[in-house]
This record gives C-alpha cells, sequence and structure tokens, in this order.
C-alpha cells in the first residue's frame, strides 16, 4: 500500500465552528473509519456503532433546527462533511445522507407537536433512518406506486412492498409514500412509520458489487396500522414532499461522489509518485501527469458545482435544476475518476490489495440512486425548455 498520505481538501468555509467541524469529522473518519473500511465493506458488514457516535457527535442532523437537536448548519456546511465522510467509506457518508433525507420530511412539513415529539430522538438521539419512496414496479416513475394506506378510524393500515431501501430492515424509522387516494401523483401521502411496527419486516440484503456493508433490502408493509399523528403534510401531499427531499438528497449523493472521487485520486496520486519504471516514478511521464490533471479539474469543478447548488439553497432560492446538474456531473465524474485511478495502478488497481477497486465499483451505484442520471438529465432539460411530448 501506498504510504503517502493524502493532503486534506484546502475547503471554504463560511464560519470558525465550521471549520472546527471539519476538523472533527476529519480525526473521527481516521481513527474510527478509515481503518476498518476495507474489512468491514469485504464482510458485509454495517457499522451501526460507528452512526451511534456520528449521533452523539451532532453529525446525523446538522442541517436541521438545533430547537430539536439538529446542527443550525447550512447546506453548504453540511455536504462537505457528506464529502468527507464519503472519501473515508461511502457505506458512511451515503447512509448519514440517507438518514438526513428520511428526516427532510418531519422536519419540514410535519407540524410543532410532530416535530417537538420525535425530531430530537431522529436528529440527535441515536436513531437511523431510511426514506421509502421507490417499489419493484415503480422507481423512475414515483407517481406509479402502490403501496396503499386505508383509513381506519383514527388510523391508517398500510400494505405494499418496497424496494432498493438504504438501511432496510435496520432503520429505527422509515418515511413511507403511500396512496391514499386516487391514481397518479396527488393520491400519495406521507408517513412516518416506527421500525419495529407490528406487520414491518424485511427481505435479505440484495447482493450488490459494491457498498456490501450498506444494506439495501425490499421492506414489507403487511397491514401496518399508523396513528394519523404519524401523517406528514396534508393528504395527497406526499408526492410534492418526496420530490422535494430528491432536490436536497441530490445534493447528498453529489457529495458523496466527489469524496469517493477524491479518495480514488488521492490513492492514484500516492501510488503514481511511489512506482518506479524506467528509472523513474511514473508520475513523471507526461501521458499519467495529464491523466491526474483532468482526474483533479473534474473533482474540482464537481465540488464547485455541488456547491453553488447547496449556496442557492442556502439562500431560499431555487435549486432543483442546479441539484439536478450537481448528481448528474459529480457521480459522472466519481464514474471516471475512479475508473482511471484503477488503471494508473494497472494490476495492482485490480486488486483488493488496493481500495481503487472498491471506489470503483461503489461509484456506479451513485450514478442510479435518488434518480437516474437518465432522470437527471430529463430534470435539467425541463427547466430549460418545459415539459417535453411524449
Amino acid at each position: 500500500m501506498p504510504d503517502r498520505a493524502p493532503q486534506p481538501v484546502d475547503r471554504q468555509l463560511p464560519t470558525e465552528e465550521a471549520r472546527d467541524l471539519i476538523s472533527l469529522v476529519r480525526d473521527i473518519a481516521q481513527q474510527e473509519i478509515v481503518p476498518k473500511a476495507a474489512e468491514e465493506e469485504d464482510a458485509g458488514r454495517f457499522p451501526r456503532e460507528l452512526f451511534t457516535l456520528l449521533s452523539r457527535s451532532g453529525l446525523l442532523g446538522l442541517p436541521y433546527d438545533s430547537e430539536y437537536g439538529g446542527g443550525d448548519q447550512p447546506y453548504e456546511v453540511y455536504l462537505q462533511v457528506l464529502e468527507e465522510l464519503a472519501a473515508a467509506r461511502l457505506t458512511v457518508g451515503l447512509g448519514v445522507s440517507v438518514h438526513s433525507l428520511a428526516s427532510y420530511a418531519l422536519a419540514t412539513y410535519g407540524t410543532k407537536e410532530q416535530q417537538v415529539e420525535h425530531l430530537p430522538a431522529m436528529l440527535g438521539g441515536g436513531m437511523l433512518g431510511a426514506y421509502c419512496l421507490s417499489e419493484p414496479h415503480s422507481g423512475s416513475d414515483a407517481a406509479a406506486l402502490r403501496t396503499k394506506a386505508v383509513h381506519d378510524g383514527d388510523a391508517w393500515v398500510i400494505t405494499g412492498t418496497k424496494a432498493w431501501i438504504t438501511h432496510g430492515g435496520i432503520a429505527d424509522f422509515y418515511t413511507v409514500m403511500a396512496r391514499t387516494g386516487e391514481e397518479g401523483p396527488r393520491g400519495i401521502t406521507a408517513f412516518l412509520v416506527a421500525g419495529d411496527a407490528p406487520g414491518l419486516s424485511a427481505a435479505a440484503p440484495e447482493k450488490k458489487m459494491g457498498m456490501k456493508g450498506s444494506p439495501t433490502a425490499q421492506v414489507h408493509f403487511d397491514g401496518v396500522r399508523v396513528s394519523d399523528d404519524r401523517r406528514i403534510g396534508e393528504e395527497g401531499q406526499g408526492l410534492a414532499i418526496a420530490l422535494s427531499a430528491l432536490d436536497s438528497g441530490r445534493l447528498g449523493i453529489a457529495a458523496c461522489a466527489i469524496g469517493v472521487a477524491q479518495a480514488a485520486l488521492d490513492e492514484a496520486l500516492a501510488y503514481a509518485t511511489e512506482r518506479r519504471q524506467f528509472g523513474k516514478p511514473i508520475a513523471d511521464f507526461q501521458g499519467l501527469r495529464f491523466m491526474l490533471a483532468d482526474m483533479a479539474t473534474q473533482i474540482e469543478a464537481g465540488r464547485a458545482l455541488y456547491l453553488a447548488a447547496a449556496r442557492l439553497r442556502d439562500a431560499g432560492r431555487p435549486f432543483a435544476m442546479q441539484a439536478a446538474m450537481a448528481k448528474l456531473h459529480c457521480t459522472d465524474t466519481a464514474m471516471r475518476v475512479t475508473t482511471d485511478a484503477v488503471q494508473i495502478l494497472g494490476g495492482y488497481g485490480y486488486t483488493a490489495d488496493f481500495p481503487a477497486e472498491r471506489y470503483m465499483r461503489e461509484a456506479k451505484v451513485l450514478q442510479i440512486v435518488e434518480g437516474t442520471n437518465q432522470i437527471q438529465r430529463m430534470v435539467i432539460a425541463r427547466h430549460l425548455v418545459g415539459p417535453g411530448g411524449r
């Protein structure tokens, strides 16, 4: 393994508090995450105790209100924390992003009473969340979901199956979108469902090419009874809530992608400066130097793009198109950069003795989750030229 330690990213942060926060995250990453990452990913082990540590450290509720246990941090800072965590281990960075996504509906659309009752435990009480929108037959076409919630007295009874759920089977709470009315986008409602609710179960985790330590599973709702005070927002508002959450969630995926790409570049740089061929380091060969230059440029461009979108969000301005652009560009960048890192390491890059092959396998999923990159192009085009014909 290369001995050259990567240089920390030189970040532009708005406050001294934010700089201290990044320093804390880097310490946790180097002491608690990196040393076990390769072994635990290979074993398919989810580091639940690490998420407990992150919760105690205030890192699971960073973009939310401190009144309810959040960190009062702008997205500009929160996303850079995600990038640092994902560079250490994507299972952790993506896990924090998904937890934040699962908390979004209640934090943004919940009543004051709901927020007081539930958010402190969700944001700083050691709980872990999951987001349930996709189904076996409705992924990109979220408005076609079939999971139903039927009114029964002062409660709802939820029946159906959700698919591709990160933290499926281990989450303490699920934000669930279910059909309560007519077919199409206006018949969907959001609910907060406890992880131990009777009738809720999860299938065996999917066997994936990457992120083996992060459980992804179908979640089954077999007559799960949920009181009406766990309905989030108005009846029929669920899809609007879900899509609003995804605008922010896509920025989280973009930041995670840049974290993985940065880790791959650091690995490639370390190898290229130490590996000698023909009497000199391979980093001295122009072709390879150009590859490294392109990798670094793509990463910087991606980081600038997701931060620009975050600053729009922080200013209360529309950012959906920029979020789609960031998700598209950053995840494509992660795929290119990790592939190039494997190439630079040559045969070693194809072995599990070096992390480059893991980064490459992990980068692929980022082009798929929270809206495929084809969907992102549709979103961007719709903002530019309006709805397309069918």
